[in-house]
């Protein structure tokens, strides 16, 4: 069966973005193109680590010598973006694995999320080399540089709006309180 693909070019909108009290919550990650709108399910760590990347392919590119493309260093005003989700937010699959990439016929950061598939969890341990089946359902999205800084800003803040962290412990605070555990053990 072929892999279902919701593709964006140059999509209108691109946004991590959550539902659910900090310590609850649940990340997305949406597209939207006039009236059509994708969303994935993706973890907390998926989002850090996907904008963190987008902001390092794009410093990357900034100080390529002889680059021909103009990359912000900051997010442009023009493409700030602190609205909520597109609702209703009915995710299409949960993000299993992800893969970024630079497109320099288009100058676009490429965003790939797959469909998570338990089945390669169950994978035979005698047969490592054995071929991957084809993902289920993905999502590709292709956005110009400005808008990928503007993405990765945001996400980082979206990320960091969870539980304050503890400075003793380390672990995050919870709305009913905090307590810390320590250990004798050497």
């Amino acid at each position: 069966m072929p892999t279902i693909v919701h593709g964006f070019d140059w999509p209108d909108r691109l946004v991590v973005g959550t539902i659910g009290a900090p310590g609850a919550r649940s990340f997305y990650l949406q597209a939207r193109d006039g009236s059509r709108v994708v969303s994935v399910a993706l973890e907390k760590q998926q989002s850090a680590l996907l904008a963190e990347k987008v902001d390092e392919i794009l410093d990357q590119l900034r100080e390529t010598e002889g680059n021909r493309w103009s990359v912000p260093q900051a997010t442009p005003v023009e493409l700030v973006d602190n609205d909520p989700l597109d609702q209703p937010v009915e995710p299409e699959f949960r993000t299993g694995a992800m893969t970024l990439g630079w497109d320099p016929t288009t100058a676009q950061v490429v965003i790939e999320a797959y469909a998570f598939d338990d089945s390669q969890e169950e994978a035979d341990p005698d047969w490592p080399d054995a071929e991957a089946p084809e993902p289920t359902e993905m999502m590709q999205i292709r956005i110009p540089v400005g808008t990928a800084r503007a993405f990765a800003t945001r996400t980082l803040e979206v990320v960091g709006q969870g539980r304050p962290i503890c400075d003793v412990c380390g672990h995050p605070i919870d709305p009913e309180g905090h307590t810390h555990t320590f250990s004798d053990e050497v």
